[in-house]
């Protein structure tokens, strides 16, 4: 099948991640930024800037900027609690949907989209920027090896400095009182808070690793400082037929993982009934026990093709090929995600340990 252009739109910049997806676009050598369109004009400015996207192909109407721009894929960064109804609004155009993480910030708002998207007949494909490490991507193909048996446990530790102590491309910022207030980042009923922000993260990962396995009850903690809405700190207890699994998320960590790894290091820790891999955020090696070599080694990590690089380049793979997204930006595997997350958010609210959320 011959190579085509792909024409991908960017809607709503709540999320700075745009940003760094609308890079991915820029560089891909067969897609094409055809328009962008945010409710706030300013939010583009960086946009317009860093990708000379002409004033022309720039909307504060979405409908407009589709109807115009005719793009074949959109990629959406709205605020959590607004995941489900941007995706209803997006899918009646006939457009494939890139979603940056996380899923939704309930398990009845992942529905509303996997069905919003199934009535159109266009896939849905969530972004987990933990995917593309090189690291959690090489622990991956050694778990499906079989390299330390059947996987029992994984522990996830992740976060960072704070939402607003960096812009897209990693740039880094200082936010004031007064950016943090008025942020959706920290308000409850957008979907703030670092259980909401990164749970996602480790139960989706965590699904992939323990092949589409659910827990069967959940315990979840989370910590709000005095004059927050929002927590910045969660610990989640699953239990599974094979054990405890733990997942911890963090804003506060004492340094961003992508400069200098903070202490508890962000990534995971995964245990099988023969060996154990540690895997970390950003780093080139990651470490193996196994019963020939109990003392553990060291192993470079895998070096990634572009289709399975970065959201962009899987997703317009998947899409030329004719064939369903899977893993973690899968619907299947994101949704075990988001019953665990919901589950440990109501969990911690009760107090106390329930049974997983199924619907």
């Amino acid at each position: 099948m011959s190579a085509r252009t792909w024409r991908i739109a960017g809607i709503n910049f709540d999320h700075f991640h745009m940003g760094d997806l609308l890079r991915m676009v820029a560089d891909h050598p067969t897609a094409q930024i055809v328009g962008i369109s945010d409710e706030q004009p300013q939010r583009m400015e960086a946009a317009i800037s860093n990708f000379g996207i002409s004033r022309t192909d720039v909307f504060t109407d979405y409908r407009q900027c589709i109807e115009k721009t005719r793009p074949d894929m959109v990629v959406l960064c709205p605020s959590t609690a607004e995941h489900a109804l941007w995706t209803e609004r997006i899918a009646p155009f006939g457009v494939h949907i890139l979603m940056e993480k996380p899923f939704a910030s309930s398990l009845a708002d992942a529905d509303r989209m996997i069905l919003a998207m199934q009535d159109h007949g266009r896939q849905l494909a969530i972004n987990w920027p933990l995917r593309w490490y090189a690291s959690h991507v090489t622990a991956y193909r050694l778990v499906r090896q079989g390299a330390i048996g059947t996987v029992q446990q994984v522990h996830f530790y992740d976060g960072n400095r704070g939402p607003l102590w960096h812009g897209a491309d990693k740039i880094e910022k200082e936010p004031t009182a007064a950016e943090k207030d008025a942020s959706w980042f920290y308000k409850k009923e957008l979907g703030g808070g670092s259980l909401l922000d990164y749970l996602g993260y480790g139960t989706t990962l965590g699904t992939w690793y323990m092949d589409n396995q659910k827990p069967t009850e959940v315990t979840c903690m989370m910590d709000a400082p005095a004059g927050l809405e929002v927590d910045e700190h969660s610990i989640t207890v699953a239990r599974y037929p094979t054990g405890l699994s733990k997942f911890e998320t963090r804003w506060g960590t004492f340094t961003d993982p992508w400069t200098h790894q903070p202490q508890p290091k962000c990534g995971f820790v995964i245990v099988g009934s023969d060996g154990t891999i540690s895997s970390y955020d950003y780093e080139d090696t990651i470490r193996v026990q196994d019963r020939t070599n109990v003392a553990g080694r060291i192993i470079s990590v895998d070096t990634l093709p572009e289709d399975e690089s970065n959201p962009i380049g899987y997703f317009l793979a998947c899409l030329q090929q004719d064939r369903p997204v899977d893993g973690p930006l899968s619907t299947v595997v994101s949704r075990i995600g988001q019953q665990i997350v919901d589950t440990a958010y109501q969990s911690a609210l009760a107090q106390q340990t329930l049974p997983l959320i199924e619907q």
